[in-house]
């Protein structure tokens, strides 16, 4: 027979329940109790935004990190001896300071 996840969970039945919203009821009084349900489903939303903010920053850096992993794979990578330009061991010219600046 199927009661519930949550009632499954937590191994409760309707009179644990009623009683539980009794205790509540007159801890906290019929004024407080909206405020307090306001107050918790708000931090739920900011906790479930704060979560999917951080979600969003892994994908964010898992997909950065893969386009630079494709981008690495695809060019050869350049090094001395195939690199343009001058190669400095090849050159026999001293390499002077430049005093102009």
């Amino acid at each position: 027979m199927y009661t519930g996840t949550l009632l499954e969970f937590l191994n409760m039945g309707g009179g644990e329940i009623m009683l539980i919203l009794a205790v509540v009821l007159l801890l906290f009084g019929g004024k407080k109790l909206p405020e307090l349900a306001r107050g918790l489903g708000k931090g739920i939303r900011d906790f479930k935004d704060a979560s999917e903010g951080v979600k969003r920053e892994i994908h964010r850096n898992i997909n950065s990190m893969d386009i630079d992993n494709d981008y690495k794979t695809d060019r050869p990578a350049e090094t001395a001896s195939n690199a343009p330009g001058v190669n400095i061991a090849d050159s026999k010219e001293e390499i002077k300071p430049n005093n102009n600046i």
